[in-house]
Parts: C-alpha cells; sequence; structure tokens
C-alpha cells in the first residue's frame, strides 16, 4: 500500500511504468506486481504513495497516461551495481483470460462455471486472499493475443456479462 507499485490487468508482472498525471504534470515509476483494476474503464491502480506522489489522493482518479518501461534487470559495471529497464518483446502476446465474475461465495463461482460450461465453454475458478476477505474469480480462456481477447470482452459486454473485462496471467 505504500510502495511504488501498482495493479494492471495486461501489462507483465514486474513490469515498470511511468504513471504521468496529466491533469497536473506529476509523475512516478511504478512496479506491476497484482492484477486488476477490477472497474470497468480504469486502466490501473495505484498504491496510496502513488496516489499521494503524483497527486490524486483527495480525488481517488485522475486522467494518467502509462508508459510501459519493461522489466528491471540488475548489471555489474565495474564495482558497482547498475539497474536497467529491459523491455518485454510484445506486450499483445501471452496468455489472455475473460473474467465474467467474482464471488465469495465458493458456490457462486461454481454456479457460474457450470453455467458456462452448459454453453459450451470452459470456465477457470482462480481464488484471491486479499488478506481481509477471499474470492474466486471466474475466467474464460480468451487465447494468446490480446486482440482475440479484447474481441471476446465485446462479446461477452454485449450478451449477458456487461462487466467482462481482459486479464493477463
Amino acid at each position: 500500500m505504500y510502495g511504488p507499485t501498482a495493479a494492471h490487468k495486461t501489462l507483465p508482472m514486474n513490469t515498470h511504468l511511468l504513471v504521468r498525471n496529466l491533469e497536473n504534470g506529476k509523475e512516478m515509476i511504478v512496479r506491476v506486481n497484482d492484477r486488476g483494476p477490477f472497474v470497468k474503464g480504469r486502466i490501473i491502480d495505484m498504491t496510496l504513495a502513488g496516489a499521494r506522489k503524483i497527486g490524486f489522493v483527495d480525488k481517488g482518479t485522475a486522467r494518467v497516461r502509462i508508459t510501459a518501461l519493461g522489466e528491471a534487470a540488475t548489471f555489474r559495471q565495474g564495482n558497482r551495481t547498475v539497474e536497467r529497464f529491459v523491455g518485454h518483446p510484445d506486450f499483445t502476446k501471452g496468455e489472455f483470460f475473460v473474467q465474467i465474475g467474482s464471488f465469495e461465495d465458493r458456490e457462486n463461482a461454481i454456479r457460474l462455471k457450470e453455467k458456462m460450461r452448459g454453453l459450451g465453454k470452459e470456465a477457470l475458478i482462480l481464488s484471491y486472499d486479499r488478506g481481509d476477505r477471499k474470492f474466486y474469480r471466474v475466467r474464460l480462456r480468451a487465447g494468446s493475443t490480446l486482440s482475440a481477447a479484447e474481441h471476446l470482452e465485446k462479446v461477452l459486454n454485449v450478451s449477458d456479462f456487461p462487466d467482462a473485462f481482459v486479464v493477463a496471467r
């Protein structure tokens, strides 16, 4: 909560991002260490410390621009250790899912999974322990490209799942 980290739905874990608040120009570098945000239309969740540093802690949200810098790698340079960003080859390829539900009651997640099986779709249930509560997230495999996942998300949004969203593993 107090570190320079953030949650992003599709960028690889440990990717460092430059986050710039478009309303005041303040910026900082954060590391993706979690998935989220799980609110439609939001692209990143910042920690409290991050929100404070770039000036939107009182508002709760802000318009931001994110730039993926890559994953930090440590190298020896003479007597010292330096950190440099190693870029990821392609953020649009990977293992993508569309989340269609999140429940505190595991039985509700199982019912949704069975409903999807009845429709010919295989769903996964992933548990997530937030510390104070446990959630059971129901996801459909969406393929190996971001565009395929976004297409499935749109199809689900206009059918029974208006809050479905893409998540990378």
